[in-house]
C-alpha cells in the first residue's frame, strides 16, 4: 500500500518531501489548503492509497482533500483529546 503524511506549516513540497525507504511511504510539507490539494490530487493519480493530514487541517481542510482525491481513497486527519488543548496552544503557538 502507498501511503502518504501531509505537514502544514511554513514548508516548500518541491523541498519538503521524503520517500521512505520501502518507496510506498511518504512524508510531504506544504504551505497551506489549495497546495495540499494539488499534492494530494497528484498522490491519488500516483496510485497513493491512503494520506493522513496533520492536524492543523481540522475538518474543513480534510473535507477539501476528500474533495480534491474524488473520493476515491482513504483520507483522515490527526486530532488529539480537548483536555490537551493547552498543551496543543504551547507546541503550536495558537
Amino acid at each position: 500500500m502507498k501511503f502518504a503524511f501531509m505537514l502544514m506549516g511554513p514548508y516548500d513540497p518541491e523541498k519538503d518531501d521524503v520517500l521512505f525507504q520501502d518507496g510506498c511511504t511518504r512524508m510531504i510539507g506544504v504551505p497551506d489548503i489549495a497546495a495540499a490539494e494539488r499534492i494530494a490530487s497528484m498522490l491519488e493519480r500516483q496510485g497513493y492509497e491512503a494520506i493522513e493530514l496533520c492536524g492543523a487541517f481540522g475538518e474543513a481542510g480534510a473535507r477539501r482533500i476528500i474533495e480534491a482525491t474524488g473520493h476515491r481513497i482513504a483520507i483522515g486527519f490527526v486530532t488529539h483529546f480537548p483536555e490537551d488543548d493547552e498543551l496543543f496552544r504551547k507546541a503550536f503557538g495558537n
